[in-house]
């Protein structure tokens, strides 16, 4: 499985304890955690937190419309993982990320998928358009391959 990174961005995830399952591997649902920490580790810090009393709190506000998981090769330990994601494609009210977990050294696909996401207004609980700030900030994540 080859790991060539395409654009996007790679966030470092801790693999916690509690993570695994009865066999002493990452539990297959945690890797939809992974992903969360991932994103919200690099929207943070970009200055677009999660948190209903900060600026850009409505701007975030999406839902998950599908997640889709292949699994490749367990990861059998706590520590560090790695998680390269990307946004594949940019709608009114939509996008979509592509993501990898990967090794910390980037040398093993342990998992790869992909996730639909709708902002929708917080007051309605609608779909409503992506903010042109948003647009802008997601600019470096957008994958050339659609």
């Amino acid at each position: 499985m080859t790991t060539a990174l395409r654009p996007g961005h790679v966030h470092p995830v801790q693999i916690h304890f509690e993570d695994l399952d009865a066999m002493g591997v990452v539990h297959n649902a945690r890797y939809v955690l992974l992903l969360e920490r991932a994103l919200a580790g690099y929207w943070a810090g970009r200055g677009w937190s999660f948190d209903p009393s900060e600026p850009h709190f409505a701007d975030l506000f999406f839902v998950v419309r599908e997640f889709s998981v292949t699994y490749h090769a367990p990861i059998a330990k706590v520590g560090e993982a790695s998680v390269h994601f990307w946004v594949e494609h940019l709608g009114t009210s939509s996008l979509v990320y592509g993501f990898r977990v990967l090794s910390p050294d980037m040398s093993v696909v342990h998992a790869e998928g992909r996730r639909v996401q709708v902002k929708l207004d917080p007051a309605t609980l609608r779909p409503s358009p992506i903010t042109p700030a948003l647009r802008e900030a997601v600019q470096p994540l957008l994958s050339p391959v659609t």
